[in-house]
């Protein structure tokens, strides 16, 4: 029972160091700024749009919308006495 209350506080104890370890690192200054503040361009040109569907042989108009359906509330049937 001891045993393994010492062999799982090890992985603790690796974390905690290596936690304590990053906080007292220096940030790296001496590969800053090299490139002169300039950036550095894209490898491929950025993606176009796609283009707009051609309607007929001469571009023709977009068809009209087709007409709007109304809707009918319904209402209960009453019943005849």
């Amino acid at each position: 029972m001891v045993y393994l209350f010492v062999a799982l506080k090890i992985p603790l104890l690796m974390l905690f160091w290596l936690i304590y370890w990053a906080v007292k690192q220096e940030p790296e200054l001496e590969g800053a700024g090299e490139d002169g503040g300039q950036r550095r361009s894209r490898p491929h040109p950025p993606p176009r749009l796609p283009r707009t569907p051609r309607r007929g042989p001469h571009g023709d108009q977009v068809p009209e919308p087709p007409p709007r359906v109304r809707h009918v509330t319904a209402r209960a049937r009453q019943l005849e006495r």
